[in-house]
């Protein structure tokens, strides 16, 4: 047991310096030596109780250590062997000029969410696309969730942030590198066709949804868009119900020409639906207007956006699963593969025009607006 300076009774663990003020001594659970002090003896000893309850419920922290130096422990440590050179490198870059100079020299526990969100939004002012802001809040979910696993901090500031994609400015437009790999990976499934073409020709799904054999003309390699197919309840149906009609404008009724990639995908495509029509349940009928459509479901019923989105998140899914979580692909919408098609043609030096006539846009402004 502790004394004042008039030897009397203080408590176990608290003694009373010479100058006066009052010191609490105990080593926590982690081995630490913690010392706690106040001219206040009432004061030190609220202090005192709620630390030991801390240890004893284990909700205290380990040490106050510094972002900058638990982020290079991180890195060290969780992504030494995970992540590749390049990988690495990219990281380092978006931590050191958007993350340290903001919060690398504040202690993990005095982080809050609203420090960070109100870096997001620096960031989104200062003029800094999706993709970079949302890879800093992924960043700094991952440090702290290692920080939680070690114990540096109670909670994740991090978690639970949501990054909004401007998508009247920024457009979801594969990495080449994404294109490669989502490929590689969709190839053998039952929508790869149907990835490629839309990726190859830059036709909107609705368009390759309503395609037929007899719109690709052979002899001059290009696909005639004349349709689009819909899934909307229109006035007088009960429910969502698929549509043939017009294209989106008066320009949307195109030709498009068709590379070799694309060539073999619609073939194989006319070879899968041969097979599909003769193997369909009878308990799915098929009307008579989508009897002839080259692109199907299983069931040789028509397709429609969400049906592709949901085949894309299956494959990205499986991409994801022997990925690390930063390295992670995002996934995406299938209109992305339309936003991707314009990007790889000006990237291969197409004039905007050429691009605009393939894409259908009745105006070169919506391809400025969209792509610049």
């Amino acid at each position: 047991m502790g004394k004042d300076l008039k030897d009397k009774e203080l408590g176990k663990g608290i003694v009373q310096r010479k100058n006066g003020r009052y010191e609490a001594r105990f080593t926590n659970r982690f081995g630490k030596r913690v010392s706690l002090s106040s001219s206040d003896l009432k004061e030190l000893k609220k202090y005192y109780n709620e630390a030991i309850y801390d240890d004893k419920k284990q909700i205290n922290i380990k040490d106050n250590i510094k972002l900058d130096k638990w982020y290079n422990e991180w890195m060290s440590v969780y992504k030494y062997d995970t992540i590749r050179e390049n990988t690495k490198r990219y990281y380092n870059q978006v931590y050191t000029k958007h993350i340290s100079p903001v919060l690398g020299n504040f202690q993990l526990s005095k982080i809050t969410q609203l420090q960070i969100k109100k870096l997001l939004k620096s960031m989104d002012k200062n003029g800094l696309g999706y993709e970079t802001r949302n890879k800093v809040k992924i960043l700094l979910v991952d440090i702290f969730n290692k920080a939680l696993i070690n114990e540096y901090v109670r909670k994740n500031p991090a978690k639970g942030i949501v990054v909004k994609r401007n998508e009247e400015v920024e457009r979801r437009v594969l990495s080449e590198e994404e294109q490669v790999i989502f490929f590689d990976y969709s190839k053998g499934t039952f929508y790869d066709n149907f990835f490629v073409t839309a990726l190859t020709t830059g036709m909107r799904i609705g368009e390759i949804a309503a395609l037929r054999w007899k719109d690709i003309d052979w002899d001059k390699k290009v696909i005639h868009v004349t349709r689009t197919l819909v899934y909307q309840k229109f006035d007088g149906d009960t429910k969502k119900e698929f549509h043939l009609g017009d294209p989106k404008t008066d320009t949307s009724v195109r030709d498009i020409p068709i590379n070799k990639q694309c060539e073999v995908a619609l073939k194989r495509q006319y070879m899968q639906k041969s097979i599909v029509s003769g193997k369909a349940p009878i308990t799915k009928t098929v009307d008579e207007q989508f009897a002839d459509l080259l692109f199907t479901t299983r069931y040789n019923t028509p397709i429609n956006s969400q049906i592709i989105s949901d085949a894309i998140g299956r494959i990205v899914t499986e991409i994801n699963y022997m990925r690390d979580t930063l390295d992670e692909i995002e996934k995406f919408s299938a209109h992305c593969f339309r936003h991707t098609f314009a990007t790889r043609c000006f990237e291969a030096g197409i004039q905007p025009k050429t691009v605009q006539a393939y894409l259908g846009h009745a105006t070169l402004q919506i391809i400025y607006i969209c792509y610049a």
